[in-house]
């Protein structure tokens, strides 16, 4: 999508979508900048579909719910030492999505998710 003009609704979205990440980047100082940014997505979501938004928004809630699946995982299972391991990969694995996200955000591309 290189040299896309965007409609004034893109947009706007594009920049809530850009506040999205930043708040899950956030979430590693003050987690509850998370939850701030999972329920934009859902609240906000209908107004992205049919866009390359709408592959973004579908990134972050997916980013969103197996980290957290992965967290309490990794929790439950620090006491047999696993699990410290499982947070270290889930942290690094959450990086790499909100980077790859917010890359593919700034150069108008869709998330390409299978």
């Amino acid at each position: 999508m290189d040299n896309v003009t965007l409609t004034d609704n893109e947009k706007s979205a594009k920049s809530l979508t850009t506040i999205i990440y930043a708040l899950y980047a956030a979430a590693f100082l003050f987690g509850i900048s998370a939850i701030a940014a999972i329920m934009m997505n859902y609240i906000k979501r209908d107004d992205v579909v049919g866009t390359f938004l709408e592959s973004h928004f579908r990134w972050q809630i997916r980013t969103f719910w197996f980290g957290l699946l992965w967290g309490i995982i990794g929790g439950i299972t620090t006491l047999i030492l696993v699990g410290w391991l499982i947070l270290f990969v889930n942290t690094l694995w959450i990086i790499y999505r909100i980077v790859k996200g917010w890359l593919n955000l700034n150069d108008n591309k869709p998330m390409n998710i299978a």
